[in-house]
């Protein structure tokens, strides 16, 4: 389980606090004792389901350079031929594009707080659930929120854009 309240913040942690107190949200991040890098880390040290992880991928999006995010279930995978049917054409994105895009390091991408909006995609997959987790913008920060909440914050439906396991 988490071990503690955030004390001293990075600059991205301290964007998705921010970004969680303008979205009027209760749920402070708080700090796992070791680093939930993969949704496996994250669930096995909040003690949840696997699929309780919202975790969120980033691609390059190859017409506009902008990253696109999917959020969704960390028991499910991306389906890119479904990501690229409803945003266009998708390139990789490696680490220096993400932080750059984001403002954050792969293991702590958060769905809000980003440096520059994304174009967002959220999977529906994360509805099996009352309560889920997402990164706070560092691989150690985690958040509780509900799955409703996606829609509101990022401000798309969400809809099919993973396979099932």
């Amino acid at each position: 389980m988490p071990t503690s309240a955030l004390s001293s913040l990075s600059d991205s942690v301290q964007r998705v606090v921010d970004a969680l107190a303008a979205l009027d949200h209760a749920e402070q991040p708080v700090m796992l004792d070791d680093a939930a890098r993969t949704a496996q880390q994250a669930a096995d040290a909040l003690g949840v389901q696997l699929g309780q992880i919202a975790k969120s991928i980033v691609f390059r999006h190859a017409e506009s350079n902008r990253a696109v995010l999917v959020v969704c279930a960390g028991d499910r995978r991306v389906d890119e031929k479904a990501v690229a049917a409803q945003v266009g054409k998708l390139a990789r994105a490696d680490a220096d594009f993400v932080r750059a895009a984001t403002g954050f390091a792969i293991g702590g991408v958060s769905p809000v707080g980003h440096i520059q909006p994304p174009l967002a995609l959220i999977d529906d997959s994360l509805w099996r659930f009352d309560r889920i987790w997402a990164a706070a913008g560092h691989p150690h920060a985690v958040f509780a929120l509900q799955p409703d909440d996606l829609p509101r914050w990022l401000g798309t439906a969400p809809g099919n854009v993973t396979r099932a396991p």
